[in-house]
Order: structure tokens, then C-alpha cells, then sequence
């Protein structure tokens, strides 16, 4: 059971978290195996979640340029060479899992 609220987070130096959020990424990068829409079946987030999420944090860039510094190459590129079609089983268990992102 989850007992950490947002304040405890929030307790957190922003430095370290830059520094996790930072391997996070790196480690996606690597794990291009890790297909978005699994990302998206079990934890109800992916790598375009991760770019939209550094615009609505202040980033810049438009959601192109977000989605490069993620991906680590533009989204074409990542499409073409990285992104496999998606099952019906993964696109139900991405549903499923998005379902249980709201929260109250």
C-alpha cells in the first residue's frame, strides 16, 4: 500500500529527482524493446506521456520537439524503426489501464 502523498514528493530535491527523471528516460531509450502501448497496459503511461508532461512542466518546445528529447530521435524515426502494431490484447489492456489513471 502506497502511504507517500504528493507532499512527500514534493519534499524530494529537485535535483535528485531531475537526476532519476533523467536515467528514466535514458533507460527507455535503451529499452526501445519496452513498446509504448505495453508502457501504456501496465502503468498507464508511456514515453509521449513522459514529453507531455515536460511541456505542462514549463518546457518549451512544441509536442514534436518534446517527443525527440524523449524518444532520443524524431517520432518518425521512432515509428519506423522502434514501433511495432499493436495487438487487440495490448490496445484493450492499454484502455484498461488508462481507466485507472483518473483519479478522485
Amino acid at each position: 500500500m502506497n502511504t507517500n502523498t504528493p507532499s512527500d514528493l514534493d519534499q524530494l530535491d529537485d535535483a535528485v529527482a531531475a537526476s532519476a527523471f533523467r536515467r528514466l528516460v535514458s533507460h527507455l531509450q535503451h529499452r526501445h524493446d519496452a513498446q509504448n502501448i505495453e508502457l501504456m497496459g501496465l502503468a498507464g503511461f508511456c514515453r509521449n506521456c513522459l514529453a507531455d508532461w515536460i511541456r505542462d512542466a514549463g518546457f518549451e518546445g512544441d509536442k514534436a520537439t518534446a517527443r525527440e528529447l524523449i524518444h532520443g530521435m524524431p517520432m518518425d524515426e521512432w515509428k519506423a524503426t522502434r514501433q511495432k502494431p499493436a495487438t487487440d490484447e495490448q490496445l484493450a489492456a492499454m484502455e484498461a489501464s488508462i481507466a485507472l489513471n483518473k483519479r478522485d
